[in-house]
């Protein structure tokens, strides 16, 4: 099974990581707010970077690095 960690962006230009394996389901219920709480009042969310692992627990390892990463450094990341 394919894991993704991704990052999307909320209407007040927030960041929010999260793994899924699929994108655009996760996505969507983000957008219906059925996602993070923390993204409550915060939508629309648009997906800005993800990335591909082949077992969760990389992937889940790959979320806590990008988690513990200053605001400054994710912006980095995007590009």
């Amino acid at each position: 099974m394919i894991w993704y960690v991704y990052m999307v962006k909320g209407s007040d230009e927030s960041l929010y990581t999260g793994i899924t394996t699929d994108l655009e389901r996760r996505v969507k219920e983000h957008n219906h707010g059925a996602g993070s709480k923390s993204l409550l009042g915060k939508l629309p969310v648009e997906l800005v970077h993800s990335e591909t692992f082949t077992d969760r627990s990389s992937a889940s390892k790959r979320e806590s690095e990008i988690k513990k990463l200053s605001r400054e450094d994710k912006l980095k990341l995007l590009k």
